[in-house]
């Protein structure tokens, strides 16, 4: 018999590894993605009680998968419509038996691309989609968006009810119809990537897990839309920012930042692959007469980084021009404050404090840990200790992920 404290955390690491597959798995059977997303709830609701005192079964995932489906037949049973639901799946199983050519062979991504429908706004797709195929928390989807988590629910609800209310079949696309949610599908394999990469929330710094399976994905899309630019650059920075995991954490998973990280643990063949990547994406912009997007300019900016031999060797200039670009065409808080470190490194930190300085004064990226640790940071080089240590501590306060937050304290308590 296993505990309930050791059965909780097998059941959030399973659903943190496997629960994308089980719901896209279960939507590609009921055709129905809320349906399947709370089937698999109440299935990982069940597993809490029944494996504390069964024990936790062989394969995990296949119990959760099995038990999930009988918990949409009992929905379906509920509602009444138990026949026509028989009838339906028998018609997906014969299908899936017949050996069709699948235009999207990965249950993930035909998810990501059937829940990015143009019925639903760009945000409603896209918190939609990482509630479902990210398994993200409302509470870590909002702190990507930078709005609150009540935003980010009614979002959720109102895209599910917008799709059973438009009577929208849970089918993937043809492919002469990815174009329109193309976008969509890039940016929530981002936001999957950006969270797997610096985690918003909890106890670990990263989430390996889900950064991987966003790069995994992205690597099929490339194969799928390979005359798309910005799908290449996308990958072209997954992988260099993947390059970096296993020097981003120190013993016992305490944050190593860039300028500290052992770049002899970075992965060479990881960074070629993101050289190529960036490569390919820019030789597409030139055929299609396009300038580079905004993956492109970020990949730029990650391979300035991957390709320094020393974190004193980093093009902090170029880093800036690519960061104002950057800002012209996709202009936000965000691109400003990176900016800002960049200019503290290319001329000090006297010009990035007056760029950081502004974005407070107009109320941006309010409620977020960011502004307030990068002023500190600025105000510690320019010696301005106890006003540092005050904006750490404000930093420490909002920061929703423990292993920052504890070194945002260490630096607010140093002397």
């Amino acid at each position: 018999m296993d505990s309930a404290a050791a059965v909780r955390g097998r059941l959030d690491a399973l659903w943190r590894i496997e629960g994308a597959r089980i719901v896209a798995a279960l939507a590609r059977v009921t055709g129905d993605v809320g349906l399947a997303e709370d089937a698999a709830q109440d299935a990982v609701a069940e597993a809490l009680v029944s494996w504390s005192g069964t024990g936790i079964p062989r394969n995990p995932g296949a119990w959760i998968s099995a038990v999930a489906k009988r918990r949409a037949i009992d929905r379906w049973r509920r509602a009444e419509r138990l026949q026509d639901r028989y009838e339906m799946l028998a018609r997906r199983a014969q299908d899936e038996a017949a050996p069709e050519w699948d235009p999207l062979p990965d249950d993930v991504l035909r998810l990501l691309f059937t829940a990015c429908h143009p019925v639903l706004s760009t945000e409603a797709q896209i918190a939609l989609t990482l509630r479902v195929v990210g398994s993200l928390s409302t509470a870590e989807i909002a702190r990507l968006f930078l709005v609150p988590a009540a935003t980010v629910q009614q979002r959720i609800v109102r895209a599910r009810k917008t799709l059973a209310a438009a009577r929208v079949p849970f089918e993937p696309p043809e492919p002469n119809e990815w174009t329109p949610r193309l976008r969509g599908v890039l940016h929530v394999i981002y936001l999957m990537f950006t969270e797997g990469y610096a985690a918003t929330t909890g106890e670990n710094w990263t989430r390996p897990e889900l950064a991987n399976e966003a790069l995994r994905i992205g690597r099929i899309l490339t194969g799928l839309v390979p005359r798309v630019p910005e799908a290449h650059a996308l990958v072209a920075l997954m992988e260099f920012s993947a390059s970096r995991f296993a020097a981003r954490s120190g013993p016992g998973g305490a944050p190593v930042l860039l300028a500290d990280q052992d770049r002899t643990r970075w992965d060479r063949v990881q960074i070629q692959r993101g050289v190529a990547g960036l490569a390919r994406a820019d030789e597409l912009s030139r055929e299609l007469g396009r300038p580079r997007g905004s993956y492109a300019l970020q990949a730029a900016i990650a391979q300035c980084h991957a390709t320094a031999a020393r974190a004193e060797l980093t093009d902090w200039p170029r880093i800036v021009l690519l960061y104002e670009t950057l800002g012209r065409l996709s202009p936000g808080p965000v691109v400003d404050l990176n900016r800002a470190v960049a200019v503290s490194m290319a001329t000090g930190p006297e010009a990035a404090l007056a760029i950081v300085d502004r974005l407070a004064a107009e109320g941006a990226l309010h409620g977020s840990h960011l502004l307030p640790s990068v002023r500190a940071e600025l105000l510690a080089r320019l010696g301005r200790t106890e006003e540092a240590r005050a904006e750490f501590s404000v930093a420490a306060g909002l920061a929703g992920n423990r292993r920052e937050r504890e070194v945002l304290e260490r630096r607010a308590a140093a002397p």
